[in-house]
Parts: C-alpha cells; sequence; structure tokens
C-alpha cells in the first residue's frame, strides 16, 4: 500500500488523466466568463466565481508543470538518460508554442481596446440622444392631438340630449379615429361607450388617480399599456353641464398608437439605456476582457508547456530507453531488451536495436564459450609446461616473448611479468648475463632453419651455466605464426661427466703414481742409512739434505695422491642429524692459535634458528677445513686479514635450507678462473693441486646441497653453502626422547649408589 501511494502520485501528476477534467473545467470555465462579460445580468453574478475558478485551475496547472519541471531537473543533474535531449525538445516546444501566442495576444488586446473605444464614439450618443428625442416629441404631438380632440367632442358632447349620447359617441368616435369613447359619471359610472371592437362591453376605466387629476385640472392625457390591445394614448376631460342641477360628466378617448410607432420607440428607448449602460461599464469591460484574454493566453502558455513536457517525455522515451539500454551492453547485459512503443522510425530503430543486442548475446555466448574452452586448453597447457622440467619459450614473429614456463624462470632466474612482451634485442641489452643465450636465439630465429639445436654457455660470477637449447617454428610461421624454444640445464650433467672423467684420471694417476713412490723412499732412507756414516762430513751433509728432500717430496706427493684417491673414491657417507652451528664451532676451536697469534679477524655470526641437517659430520669439517685454509692462503700476505663466517635459515619454495657463507677481504677469483673455480686441477696458487674446492663441492653435492662463488662487498672472494634441512621421523624422534630419558635415569641410580 505505501509503494501504491508515490506510483499514484507520479501517475497524477506525469499522466494525461489529471489534464482532461481539468482542461474541461477551464475551458467551460472561461467560455462562460466571456460570456458573462458580455452580459452585464450575468456579469456581476458570475463573474467573480468563475474567475475564482480559472486562477485555481491555473494555480493546479503551475503545480504540475512545477512538478515535472523539477524531476525534470533532477533527472538532468543526476545524467539519466533522456534527460538532456528532454530538456532541449521541451525548451524548443515552450518557445514554438509561446511566441506565436504572445504575438496574437498582444494584438488581440489592442484590436480588443480599440473595439471598445469605438464603441463610444460622441455621434453615436448624440444620434441616440436624438432618436430619443424625435420620438418622444412625436409620442408627444400625439397626444396632444389626442388631447384636443377629445375636448373638441366634449364639448359637442354638452348640448346633446341623453337619447342621443350613444348614437352621438358613435358617431364621434368613427370621425376623430377613436378605439374607444366612453362617458362616465362624477363617480365613475359608465353613461355610455363606443368601441371599435364589438366584442368588448364594458369600457377601459381610467384609475383613481387619473380620475383624480381630471377633477383637479379638468383633464389628462398618457400613454398607457392595454393588456391584449397594445399601447393606446388615454385622454380624459370634463364634458360641461348646461343644466345647473346636472351631474359633472367626463369623457375618456383611447387612441391606439401604431405598433411600428410603438416597436421604434422602444428600440430607441433600448438602445439608449443599452449604451448608457456601456458607457458606464466601459473601463470594467476592458478590464473584464483583459482579464479573460489574459486568462486565455496563461491558460495557452501553460496548456503548451505542460503539452511540451508529455510530448517530449513521450518523443524522448525510447531514446531515453535505447539510451539505458546501450549502457547496459555497454556493461556487458547483452540480454538487455527496450520496449517497442511505436511503429515509426524510432520503433524501427528499437527493433534493430533489439535485433543488434540478440545478436551480440549470442555471439557473446559463442565467444564465453570458445573463451572457457581456451581457458581449459591454456590450463593445460600451463599443467603441463608447468610441470616439465625444461624450460619452455614461446614468441612471436616479431621476436617478442609471449610466454615463459616456471622451469625457464628457475633456468634463467628471471620472473616472467619482467620478460613477457619484451622482444630479445632489448633482453640481450638489459641481462649482461643472459646475452649468449638471447644472441643464439636472435641468429637461428631470425634465419630461414625452422628446426635447429645448439650448446649455450652463460657465464656467471661464481660458476657458469650449460644449457642445451632446441627451437622451432610454429606452424604458420611465415605468415606470423611465432616460434617456440626448448632448453635444459644440463650443467649439472656436463660437470658430472667432467667429474667422472677427472674422477677417472685421478684414479689412474693414483695408482700410476704411488706406486712407484714407496720404493723411491724406501731406497733413500736406505741410502742415507748406509752411506751417511761413511762419507766425509762436507758429504755426508750434502747427503742427509738430498735424502730428507726426497723423502719430503715423496711425502708431499703422498698427499697429493691420498688427495687424488679421496677425490675419485670418496669413502661412503655416515649421515646423522647434527648442527651445523656445532660443527662450525669445533672447526673454528681449532684455529684460536692463528687468531691469537696472526693478524687474523674471524667474524662469526650463527643464527639461533638453523635448521637440523642430516650429515656426515667428518666430511663437514674436512669441508670446512679446505674453506678455512682457502681463505687464509688468500689473506696471508694482508696486513689486516679478515674473514667472515655465517649461518642463516633459508625458506625457498617451501623447503627449508641451512645457509653458510664464508667470505674474506682477499683479492678474490681472477675473473678467467672464476667460471672454473670448482673444477679439479684449476688453481692460481704456485703449490695447489686445485682439488681443495672440487672437493668441497664433491662433498656439498653428496649432501644434497648446492655451492657457489661470489664477489664479496669487500673485494674479496664469498663461497655461499646451502644445505637441506633433514627431515625427522616423529617415532624416531619419540624413540630418542624415551632413550634419553632412561639414560638420564640410570644416571640418577648409579649416582645414588
Amino acid at each position: 500500500m505505501v509503494r501504491m501511494v508515490p506510483e499514484l502520485l507520479k501517475r497524477l501528476t506525469t499522466g494525461w488523466v489529471p489534464l482532461i477534467p481539468l482542461g474541461a473545467i477551464l475551458l467551460v470555465s472561461l467560455f462562460l466568463m466571456g460570456d458573462a462579460t458580455e452580459n452585464s445580468t450575468r456579469f456581476g453574478r458570475m463573474f467573480s466565481v468563475l474567475l475564482v475558478i480559472n486562477v485555481l485551475g491555473l494555480a493546479a496547472l503551475l503545480g504540475l508543470i512545477g512538478v515535472n519541471l523539477y524531476r525534470l531537473v533532477s533527472q538532468y543533474r543526476r545524467g539519466v538518460a533522456g534527460a538532456r535531449l528532454t530538456v532541449r525538445m521541451v525548451a524548443i516546444f515552450v518557445v514554438l508554442s509561446v511566441a506565436p501566442v504572445l504575438v496574437v495576444y498582444y494584438f488581440s488586446l489592442q484590436f480588443l481596446h480599440r473595439g471598445i473605444d469605438s464603441w463610444f464614439d460622441v455621434k453615436i450618443e448624440k444620434a441616440l440622444e436624438d432618436s430619443l428625442e424625435l420620438s418622444r416629441l412625436a409620442l408627444d404631438l400625439r397626444m396632444r392631438e389626442a388631447l384636443r380632440q377629445t375636448e373638441q367632442m366634449a364639448g359637442e358632447l354638452a348640448d346633446v340630449p341623453a337619447a342621443e349620447i350613444a348614437v352621438t359617441l358613435d358617431d364621434l368616435r368613427s370621425g376623430s379615429g377613436a378605439s374607444e369613447l366612453a362617458l362616465l359619471a362624477g363617480n365613475g359610472r359608465v353613461l355610455a361607450t363606443s368601441s371599435s371592437d364589438s366584442t368588448v362591453l364594458v369600457p377601459n376605466q381610467p384609475g383613481e388617480g387619473v380620475l383624480l387629476q381630471v377633477r383637479q385640472s379638468g383633464s389628462y392625457v398618457g400613454l398607457d399599456p392595454i393588456p391584449n390591445t397594445g399601447l393606446h394614448v388615454r385622454a380624459v376631460v370634463k364634458v360641461l353641464v348646461t343644466d345647473p342641477g346636472g351631474e359633472s360628466r367626463t369623457l375618456q378617448a383611447l387612441y391606439v398608437v401604431p405598433k411600428s410607432a410603438d416597436t421604434l420607440a422602444a428600440s430607441v428607448q433600448e438602445a439608449f439605456s443599452q449604451y448608457k449602460e456601456l458607457t458606464f461599464l466601459r473601463n470594467p469591460l476592458k478590464y473584464s476582457f483583459t482579464l479573460t484574454l489574459s486568462l486565455v493566453l496563461l491558460l495557452s502558455i501553460l496548456a503548451a508547456v505542460l503539452a511540451a513536457f508529455f510530448s517530449a517525455r513521450r518523443i524522448a522515451a525510447p531514446i531515453r530507453d535505447l539510451a539505458e539500454g546501450t549502457r547496459a551492453v555497454a556493461a556487458g547485459d547483452y540480454a538487455k531488451r527496450v520496449p517497442l512503443s511505436t511503429r515509426d522510425e524510432m520503433g524501427f530503430l528499437v527493433q534493430s536495436f533489439n535485433t543488434m543486442t540478440r545478436r551480440i548475446a549470442r555471439t557473446s555466448a559463442e565467444a564465453r564459450r570458445s573463451q572457457q574452452l581456451l581457458e581449459e586448453q591454456n590450463a593445460y597447457l600451463e599443467a603441463v609446461l608447468g610441470h616439465l622440467s625444461s624450460g619452455v619459450v614461446t614468441l612471436d614473429d616479431e621476436l617478442r616473448i609471449l610466454r615463459i614456463n616456471r622451469a625457464a624462470q628457475l633456468i634463467l632466474g628471471i620472473e616472467a611479468a619482467q620478460w613477457v612482451s619484451r622482444d630479445l634485442d632489448a633482453l640481450a641489452a638489459s641481462q649482461p648475463t643472459l646475452k649468449p643465450f638471447f644472441t643464439t636465439l636472435i641468429e637461428h630465429l631470425s634465419g630461414t632453419t625452422s628446426d635447429w639445436n645448439q650448446e649455450v654457455v652463460l657465464p656467471g660470477s661464481g660458476s657458469r651455466k650449460v644449457l642445451m637449447c632446441s627451437g622451432t617454428a610454429l606452424p604458420g610461421w611465415e605468415t606470423g605464426g611465432g616460434f617456440v624454444v626448448v632448453f635444459d640445464d644440463v650443467t649439472a650433467l656436463v660437470q658430472a661427466q667432467r667429474d667422472a672423467a677427472w674422477g677417472e684420471v685421478a684414479r689412474r694417476l693414483a695408482h700410476e703414481i704411488k706406486n712407484p713412490l714407496t720404493p723411491i723412499q724406501l731406497s733413500a732412507e736406505r741410502l742415507r742409512q748406509k752411506y751417511l756414516g761413511r762419507l766425509p762430513a762436507e758429504e755426508a751433509r750434502a747427503l742427509d739434505r738430498y735424502t730428507h728432500t726426497i723423502v719430503q717430496q715423496v711425502k708431499t706427493m703422498k698427499e697429493m695422491v691420498n688427495a687424488f684417491s679421496d677425490y675419485a673414491r670418496p669413502p661412503p657417507l655416515k649421515l646423522a642429524p647434527a648442527e651445523l652451528n656445532n660443527l662450525v664451532s669445533e672447526v673454528l676451536e681449532l684455529y684460536r692459535h692463528v687468531r691469537d697469534h696472526d693478524n687474523l679477524h674471524l667474524a662469526v655470526t650463527l643464527s639461533e634458528d638453523l635448521p637440523v641437517v642430516e650429515v656426515d659430520a667428518g666430511r663437514i669439517r674436512q669441508l670446512l677445513h679446505n674453506l678455512l685454509k682457502n681463505a687464509q692462503e688468500a689473506t696471508a700476505d694482508l696486513p689486516e686479514a679478515v674473514i667472515e663466517i655465517e649461518t642463516r635459515s633459508i625458506e625457498e619454495r617451501s623447503n627449508r635450507y641451512a645457509e653458510l657463507k664464508l667470505c674474506d677481504n682477499g683479492p678474490g677469483f681472477p675473473s678467467d678462473i672464476a667460471p672454473h673455480a670448482f673444477e679439479p686441477y684449476v688453481t692460481n696458487k704456485h703449490k695447489g693441486t686445485g682439488l681443495g674446492l672440487a672437493i668441497v663441492k664433491k662433498i656439498v653435492e653428496e649432501h644434497g646441497g648446492i655451492i657457489w662463488a661470489e664477489s664479496a662487498p669487500t673485494g674479496g672472494a664469498c663461497l655461499i653453502i646451502r644445505l637441506p634441512a633433514a627431515v625427522i621421523d616423529a617415532t624416531q624422534e619419540a624413540i630418542s626422547a624415551v632413550d634419553t630419558v632412561g639414560d638420564a635415569h640410570n644416571t640418577t641410580r648409579a649416582a645414588k649408589r
């Protein structure tokens, strides 16, 4: 019910329903008002009431216009579709309708005032007065003539005997032209009568006033209308009585006034009366006609404005619906339909719009299905590419990167967002370390060969990376189909092959060299024992020095052979959970004497949340010894040597690692050695074997970790090792905890004993 009230008010203020009775009432009241203005009798009685009715009706129209104007302005400010067009159409309709009405109103008002003024001409008024005076003079002459004739007949009756009076009256009536003669006694009694109408038996007697005037002045003449016979001149005079004792008598004569004269006189009198009345109402008439015309003007303007509102709204309604439909389509609502209200050109446009939206909806549905299918295919392709261990890169015909899978990002160490939609030339200029890779792609993809394979070596700060690349053109590559490049990181494979080869070389060297070393050492020692005491002192000292040198060099070669053996065939690992910080601390404790006596400064930072690692403690100690020894040798010639050791916990791709970082402020790796730092027999030391870092790398890889070299911020070298965190079974932890509690209990019992 509450919702129906605003809807009802909206219909009453914007529909045609309230306008029909209101317009009918205003038109009828204006018609009656104009009629009352022309009639002075109804003017005073109806004009005020009709004026109030018209004013109230115009106020209602003005209220409707105000409501519609407020709604239109509100819609215009809110940016409702079609509001601007409605405003323009209303303005055009109002101007087109009001301008002619104002022109007609102005000239009508001028004609009205001039017409009213022309009614009151001085000559017309004088002519009416003269006509009235002329009619009065004519009647006066007729009445004087009738009085004279009546007096003459009264004189003739004075000496007529009573027996002849009736005959004499007939003769006198016929001779005078009177319609009726009556001889009356002093008391008004009829003595004799004569009438031209034989049916009249009783004469028309004068009134008491007439008889009184006759007794006083001796005669009476006047105009008296007699029912059914018209206007008559009544003349009454006294009849002289010759007999002194005779009764007084009065003669009455009635003369018919001609009907034409009566009509003309009445017309002149009526015209003169109306003219005088109009003269009195001259200014009120102007005011009344002006007010009536103004009300008609206002009614016309308001009706035109209101009609402009309704017409503009009706014309703009399909356009507004089309605008709303266009907005809906722009927002993606292709099911929008505009109601068809007309059969004209606008209706054709609406029908075309609905046809268009239906086709767009059908096309959109097909596009969504195709998009969904494409997304499913892309998801499938992404799933396949995401789980490939090989890197995959797709490019368009202009060598711009379209897609990079996760393996490619990991192998190249880049983010896909930084590469997608960029061409290879720009990437080659911005990525120096990957320039060989991009250069290889540009050379092959810019040529005419569709399929190719090539090994690419990427330089690094600590190690190099070897990629095996292969590419092919996609179908339709001649017309812009694009290319696909697949590559694998074969660094580990190449390194494994190289390590295996070096291991075989080391094994053979150890076997070939170790066999003659013992006889050489034994022969040198036997020569020393046999000839040292027999030779002179000088020669004995020389023999002792030579044999000692041979023995020491044999020991050095044995150490090198042992290193070869360790590299070629390391002992099996004995893995156990351990704290990396404890192992580091144990090894650093051995270098306390070096730290206390030499110019060496050890900066140690051990993380407290380091995860437990599963390692061979002996091999890790060997690794730490090798690293510290290399760092110490690299900084031996510096006045102040600094070695920084840091451990920390790293979480990467849901995997947790224990990281060890060792940096020194030495000269670092030479540029030609840095890519091969972890390869066997690569060293810049005069007495080095080149197996230290190779053995370290092998130990790290045996534990499932990774190692790489970087340039230190202080200018030296940094070696970073990451070892995976140990996966400790919960059951094993519980058993270990129980064993620990049991050991503690046994220890307590032993202490009590």
